[in-house]
C-alpha cells in the first residue's frame, strides 16, 4: 500500500479533515475538539502540502507484463533490478528525478536541466532472460554518449547483468535495457 498511495495526499486529507472538525467545534463552543483540530488538523495539513510540494510520481509502464515474465522476475531478477523497479514505481519524496543519483554518477547528468528523464518502463523476456527496460527521454545526452558509458554502466548495475542502449522509434530517447546473464547459470547447470 505505502508507496501507491501518495503520503502528502493522506496528510492533506486527514489534516484537512481534522481542522474542519475544530472549525465546527469552535463554532459549537467544544474545546476538545477544538484543540485537535488546531493542534493536529493544521500542522498535519500543512505537512500534506510541503510534501505535494516535493512529490516525484512513479514511473508508468509502458506495456503491460505478461505471466510468462512475472515469473521470470521471481526466478532470475537481482537484488539491483528488483530495487531499480520498485524505486520508480512508488512515490518519492525530496528527489529532483528519478535515478538522479545514478545518472550523476555514470557521467550522464552534467546539470539538472542536462539530465535525462525516466519516462517509462518495461518488463520482457529477451533470450530466456528477465529484462528491464527504462525509458529515457534524452535530448541533451546523445546516443553516442550512452555507448560510450556502456562499460561504466555495466558496472555500476551490479554483476550478472547485461546492458542494451538503443535508441527508440521517437525522436531524442533512449532504452537502457538491464538483461540478467545468465551464463553463469548455463555454465554450472549439468548437462
Amino acid at each position: 500500500m505505502f508507496g501507491v498511495i501518495p503520503l502528502s495526499l493522506v496528510l492533506i486529507n486527514v489534516g484537512g479533515l481534522l481542522t474542519l472538525i475544530g472549525f465546527f467545534a469552535y463554532a459549537i463552543d467544544d474545546p476538545t475538539f477544538n484543540l485537535i483540530g488546531f493542534f493536529y488538523g493544521i500542522p498535519l495539513f500543512l505537512g500534506g502540502l510541503a510534501l505535494k510540494s516535493a512529490e516525484l510520481e512513479p514511473v508508468p509502464y509502458t506495456k503491460v507484463t505478461q505471466p510468462n515474465t512475472l515469473k521470470l522476475r521471481e526466478e532470475q531478477a537481482t537484488p539491483t533490478l528488483n530495487q531499480i523497479r520498485k524505486d520508480v514505481t512508488r512515490f518519492r519524496y525530496g528527489q529532483e528525478a528519478h535515478l538522479d543519483i545514478a545518472l550523476e554518477k555514470l557521467g550522464l547528468a552534467p546539470s539538472d536541466d542536462d539530465r535525462p528523464v525516466l519516462k517509462g518502463l518495461e518488463e520482457s523476456e529477451i533470450g530466456g532472460a528477465y529484462a528491464l527496460t527504462l525509458e529515457f527521454y534524452s535530448p541533451f545526452m546523445t546516443i553516442d554518449i550512452w555507448q560510450e558509458k556502456h562499460e561504466k554502466i555495466t558496472k555500476f548495475f551490479g554483476p550478472d547483468v547485461k546492458i542494451k542502449i538503443s535508441p527508440d522509434d521517437e525522436e531524442e530517447e533512449i532504452n537502457l535495457t538491464l538483461i540478467v546473464d545468465r551464463a553463469k547459470e548455463r555454465v554450472t547447470s549439468p548437462v
